[in-house]
């Protein structure tokens, strides 16, 4: 099994191994045309599976988290092959500075060529780097790595519910590792198979890709070949365990008592995540609770709220004077949200083990569900386990202030919350002014992969160059939310987390605003751009963009 492709990845390896920077950026360059080309076919495929009428807004989800992101990480890295070519390291966006706890923060975002400052206002995202980082040693120099006697084949199991992902993680190993890779994809989203063939067809020519579908025989023929030597997969913890430490209970305690790992490759993962949204107490407009209420509930209803990063539980302080105002909006504004096609599968039971009732409806959907004034002694399963369906509870910390708030409210989230991948802080602007030094201190100590501020973290996975993974202290025996990072079009070392900071109202309203009346021609308009980021295509994007 397998073995076809396999002996064609071997062959497409050892040609990468030797592949000229130019040639390299050549075959992105055909790769975002193909991918544009699939565009429609690839949005209808996954509006068809997921029920979402293909020429509503709701489709924009599909392009934004398909074809549009892809085209984006592609136009990345061809950007940083060619600083690599003319400069010798990839080129920043910005200066790379020091903050007040005296870490390396390099900026990756807004990036000028994709015109960033003007298709996401106000958005920036800096990646602190570890204690140790060296200001003039920031890079991984994946172009120095080559070794024309060695090819490297890489394992990649794919997601099932946002279709960029299993393509952007083989894009990694191809562009990053300097492997071929072999990519099964999830039953889930196997449909995207033909789609996919075609819009990657180039790297399929060249043998440095190879696609599968099927069952986990497949995928435990792939990550136990001989010749796979790295193996990345995008899932829950347990499917990781199973593949390290074995299917069996018993085996997979033995083995890890023993450190004897079932599969002696490297591995690198992202799995799930309890996804925190932490409100810092304070006064803010009306304005600014209705949008921040807006940010939860988008984060919360995207892709039908199957993603590892919807926000799964809401931290307040119990004395909060707008604390009853703030929950009710997001409360009101899922209560005018049509309920989505429970499509992914198991969805019916996570949900009835997350409400602690059985659902009656009967037509596949689930109902946006807050359950408030919940806590890990009274329902465990909501902080421990990854529902991966539509409910999201609210927690509150008793504090006098909103410092001691935030400092609780921090050990809380590392403590109490399964997983590390990331999370959101909501903090009032002349509060934040007034004490930086402690905001920073407080995303220092957070154990998270990304921290965002007034926005959701599904804008740091789809900005692509930042890093996206699970906080690096994870380990084989522990994954929590993964190891390792993807993205990182900058191919930064020492990476620490992400910080992404935003206003807390947003204007133009933005496209994964679930109440965007054309984010699905913005989000096409978007996906058209990326092909060669020419200014002249920005009017079509901004004047859809406009009409929320």
């Amino acid at each position: 099994m397998l073995d076809s492709e396999i002996a064609d990845l071997k062959r497409g390896s050892l040609r990468l191994q030797s592949m000229p920077l130019p040639q390299r950026r050549k075959l992105l360059d055909k790769c975002v045309d193909e991918v544009l080309r699939q565009a429609d076919a690839w949005v209808a495929a996954a509006c068809q599976a997921k029920g979402i009428p293909v020429d509503r807004p709701l489709a924009a989800e599909e392009c934004l988290g398909g074809p549009a992101s892809t085209m984006r990480y592609l136009q990345l890295v061809a950007k940083t092959l060619l600083d690599v070519e003319h400069f010798g390291q990839p080129q920043l966006p910005g200066p790379v500075v020091r903050n007040s706890l005296g870490r390396l923060a390099v900026p990756v975002m807004p990036v000028a060529r994709l015109y960033d400052a003007l298709l996401f206002r106000g958005i920036q995202a800096s990646v602190w780097l570890l204690p140790e980082a060296d200001n003039d040693d920031l890079f991984t120099r994946f172009w120095e790595t080559v070794d024309p006697a060695n090819p490297k084949i890489a394992g990649v199991l794919g997601a099932g519910n946002v279709s960029s992902i299993p393509v952007t993680d083989a894009l990694h190993q191809i562009c990053f590792q300097n492997a071929s890779v072999l990519l099964k994809l999830n039953p889930v989203n196997a449909y995207l198979e033909p789609t996919f063939q075609k819009a990657f067809r180039p790297l399929i020519e060249s043998d440095l890709l190879r696609i599968v579908c099927g069952g986990s025989d497949v995928g435990a023929a792939m990550v136990h070949h001989p010749d796979v030597s790295a193996v990345h997969l995008t899932g829950s913890h347990h499917t990781h365990d199973a593949i390290i430490w074995g299917a069996d209970h018993a085996e997979r305690d033995q083995r890890m008592q023993a450190d004897l790992p079932l599969l002696n490759k490297k591995v690198t993962s992202e799995l799930g995540n309890v996804t925190p949204w932490i409100v810092v107490p304070g006064s803010y407009t009306k304005r600014q609770l209705r949008s921040q209420a807006e940010h939860v509930v988008a984060s919360i209803v995207n892709n039908a709220s199957f993603n590892c990063i919807a926000t799964k539980v809401i931290v307040t302080c119990e004395d909060w004077p707008q604390r009853e105002i703030f929950l009710s909006l997001v409360e009101s504004m899922l209560q005018r949200l049509p309920a989505r096609q429970a499509y992914y599968p198991g969805a019916v039971d996570r949900y009835e083990r997350a409400v602690g009732k059985a659902i009656s409806s009967d037509d596949g959907t689930l109902p946006w569900t807050l359950i408030r004034n919940a806590s890990p002694e009274h329902a465990p399963e909501l902080f421990k386990e990854e529902s991966f369906v539509c409910v999201c509870a609210e927690t509150a910390v008793k504090a006098a202030s909103a410092e001691a708030f935030l400092e609780k409210a921090v050990d809380f989230v590392n403590h109490q919350l399964f997983g590390t991948l990331s999370m959101t802080l909501t903090i009032p602007e002349a509060w934040h002014k007034a004490n930086r030094e402690l905001v920073e201190l407080a995303v220092s100590r957070l154990k998270y992969g990304s921290v965002c501020i007034n926005h959701w973290a599904g804008i740091v996975y789809g900005m692509m160059s930042p890093p996206w993974g699970g906080h690096h202290g994870s380990t084989l025996r522990k994954p929590e939310s993964g190891l390792g990072f993807v993205h990182n079009t900058f191919s930064l070392k020492n990476v620490d987390k992400t910080v992404l900071v935003g206003p807390l109202v947003s204007y133009p309203k933005p496209v994964w605003f679930p109440t965007h009346r054309s984010s699905h021609r913005a989000a096409k308009q978007l996906a058209k751009f990326y092909q060669n980021c020419s200014p002249l295509r920005l009017p079509s994007v901004f004047w859809h963009a406009m009409r929320s």
